[in-house]
């Protein structure tokens, strides 16, 4: 693809771009812009294919994080106003159904079950970490806690559901 051949583009491009399409989509939630940051992704990639180093990791790594990076640019500035985590499970519907893609709705019944025997704390800054995309320092600065603090609800949150859930991961 460095030598700008089009076939050799075509060949890069169908290699991977389902995963960039994934990756994008993973991030950005929203068909249209993952679609969007994927096609972008290959053109940087395009434009950029010379300064591809080898050494510093393989083409999938490098094109990934070009794609990730293009996504978190996507991203819009400003986050919607936090939710409480208990009104987000209420609105959940208990039994999980399919999305009109084909995916299953955010969370099932054994995990929402398993969130709401967590302590409040660690619920929040879960949800807040997984649902919103927060960082743990902007929960950290929302709900005025040190950040050692979110860090460990997080992780404690984490590893119980693990348990809860039979997770081996």
């Amino acid at each position: 693809m460095g030598s700008g051949e089009e076939q050799a583009a075509a060949a890069f491009v169908a290699r991977f771009q389902r995963r960039v399409f994934g990756m994008t989509l993973s991030i950005l939630r929203d068909r249209g812009a993952a679609e969007e940051a994927a096609q972008e992704t290959f053109v940087r990639a395009w434009r950029h294919a010379m300064a591809y180093d080898p050494r510093r990791g393989s083409v999938a790594a490098w094109l990934l994080t070009i794609a990730r990076n293009m996504s978190i640019n996507m991203l819009p500035r400003r986050r919607p106003d936090p939710i409480d985590p208990d009104v987000l499970l209420a609105l959940q519907d208990p039994a999980p159904e399919r999305a009109d893609d084909g995916q299953l709705t955010p969370v099932s019944e054994p995990v929402r079950a398993a969130l709401v025997r967590l302590p409040g704390g660690q619920r929040r800054a879960l949800v807040m970490a997984v649902f919103y995309g927060f960082t743990a320092r902007e929960i950290a600065e929302l709900d005025e806690l040190p950040l050692g603090t979110v860090k460990s609800r997080i992780r404690t949150a984490l590893t119980t559901l693990r348990s809860e859930l039979g997770s081996r991961r």
